[in-house]
């Protein structure tokens, strides 16, 4: 599979960097990092800047299966709710959608405002996107910060069918 990562500048940008890290190396990814988050991040394979409009996910014959937007912003979220393209973020979320590819966003803010909940409506809509924010459980006893990320992408990564033991499991 073709897994795409798009990491705006939301609070938690450390946490899509390591749902990237995590996909198992028999995916071929790709990361697309804002303006906001590129300045957390040093260059890497395969990262298109987000200004980048012609980068290869901007179309859909490039073929991404599965787009995640982790963190999300509530300014890409309106973006990507209302079709705005703007960016390499926002075109590659619309590309998923309009491909009927699955797109995983995790909105990172809270509380959420009413505006923010009527677009995730808006967009859950859509059968092949999926509004997951990064939320903690309790039934794994996490006892680090570590824990906590890696039941967040255990669960991103069960949304998106790619298997993993990142996280203890409901018995």
């Amino acid at each position: 599979m073709k897994i795409l990562v798009c990491i705006s500048g939301a609070s938690g940008v450390n946490l899509g960097l390591k749902l990237y890290n995590l996909i198992p190396s028999e995916h071929e990814r790709f990361l697309v990092l804002s303006e906001n988050a590129k300045t957390v991040f040093e260059k890497e394979e395969n990262i298109f800047l987000d200004n980048d409009i012609a980068a290869a996910p901007a179309s859909g014959s490039f073929g991404i299966d599965i787009t995640f937007v982790v963190p999300c912003s509530m300014n890409t979220l309106a973006k990507i709710a209302l079709g705005i393209t703007d960016n390499l973020i926002t075109r590659s979320a619309q590309v998923a959608i309009k491909e009927k590819k699955k797109l995983i966003i995790a909105p990172r803010e809270m509380p959420f405002s009413e505006i923010y909940l009527e677009h995730m409506l808006k967009l859950s809509r859509f059968q092949n996107v999926i509004i997951a924010p990064p939320v903690l459980a309790y039934y794994n006893n996490p006892k680090s910060i570590e824990d906590i990320e890696m039941f967040m992408i255990g669960k991103w990564f069960d949304l998106a069918g790619i298997e993993n033991n990142l996280f203890k499991r409901w018995k």
